[in-house]
């Protein structure tokens, strides 16, 4: 049975080794055990509620509880922007005009902006390639959204998801090479690991101050504008699934695509509905996702799910998977 739970520092080994195979460009997995350490006691503290709710970053693991292996990972930062601004392009039009010759000219430009201060993030979405069928990566991705519904007071009102840019089939980064770099001055893969690694502050001091206009972009960085790296396309799906769209935003580094939705509108959070438990057969009933009631110790996992006079019934073995007791509250996305 694969369950979601939350991270803890026994993981490390484990982190490291997803944050290997993520590749380049996925800023939320570093490949450096201190700051991956860092990141699962930050968790570990968000879990028990010894952080404040703006600073919590909550790091989910994807369990199969036969094996023991983790086989995948997500995240959810209850606000970005918090302790140092958050800062994106955002694609705006810019009009001119001129009398003289009676023309007016309109001309896309990206603008850093920081706009997305105190939104909550999902991110850090990651499963082996062997398990990105039969499932997983739905139970891990909806999982996100059950955390958040179980204590929605927690995170804000708008939910964002970054996903990563577009790589070409050589392992370069377009708009990378053609925009950002010009100013950060560094190799992609130093630039990217201080993001997570460092305070930030060279973002600060080197990001572009005023528009960039695209047509004066090289064409391959114009078409990376607002792409997604292939292995981000079954993400992008799940997120429109659950009604995030796109909000004109995208990445400084890779121009990756920023999508957002409100959070009382994410339809896994609009179905998803509390319910005591009873352990028991459920017999032909339909298989659901399934999380624990609160935050602390959450617990996601598929499982059949009998409902009946506003109960839900689940098997012995679910009911031990989420360290439930009858009676228990329940979440059942239907």
């Amino acid at each position: 049975m694969l369950v979601v739970r939350p991270a803890g520092i026994r993981d490390l080994d484990a982190l490291m080794e997803l944050a290997i195979l993520s590749g380049r460009g996925f800023t939320s997995l570093p490949e450096d055990e201190a700051t991956l350490l860092a990141r699962l006691q930050l968790s570990a503290a968000s879990f028990t509620g010894a952080v404040g709710a703006r600073d919590a970053w909550y790091t989910l693991m994807l369990e199969d509880s036969a094996t023991g292996r983790i086989e995948g990972l997500c995240g959810v930062r209850a606000a970005v922007g918090v302790a140092r601004p958050h800062f994106s392009f955002r694609i705006m039009t810019l009009a001119q005009f001129s009398s003289a010759i009676a023309t007016r000219f309109d001309h896309s430009a990206l603008v850093l902006v920081n706009e997305c201060s105190g939104w909550t993030e999902v991110g850090s979405l990651y499963l082996r390639p062997e398990r990105r069928s039969g499932g997983a990566g739905s139970l891990l991705a909806r999982s996100r959204y059950m955390l958040i519904g179980a204590e929605r007071s927690r995170f804000s009102e708008t939910v964002m998801a970054e996903l990563r840019g577009y790589f070409d089939p050589e392992g370069r980064c377009p708009f990378w090479e053609g925009v950002a770099s010009k100013f950060f001055r560094l190799p992609f893969d130093q630039a990217d690991h201080m993001v997570m690694s460092t305070d930030g502050q060279f973002i600060l001091d080197l990001a572009p101050r005023h528009p960039i206009y695209v047509e004066l972009i090289d064409h391959a960085a114009q078409d990376a504008i607002g792409r997604v790296h292939v292995d981000g396309e079954a993400a992008r799906a799940m997120l429109e699934h659950e009604g995030f769209r796109g909000s004109g935003l995208i990445d400084i580094f890779d121009g990756g695509p920023t999508y957002s939705a409100f959070r009382d509108s994410i339809t896994t959070i609009v179905r998803t509905s509390a319910l005591p438990v009873a352990i028991g057969d459920p017999r032909d009933a339909p298989e659901l996702i399934v999380s624990t009631g609160s935050i602390a110790g959450f617990r996601a996992t598929r499982a059949n799910v009998r409902i009946a006079d506003e109960v839900a019934t689940i098997d012995p073995a679910a009911a031990a998977a989420l360290a439930l007791r009858p009676g228990d509250m329940i979440r059942v996305r239907t």
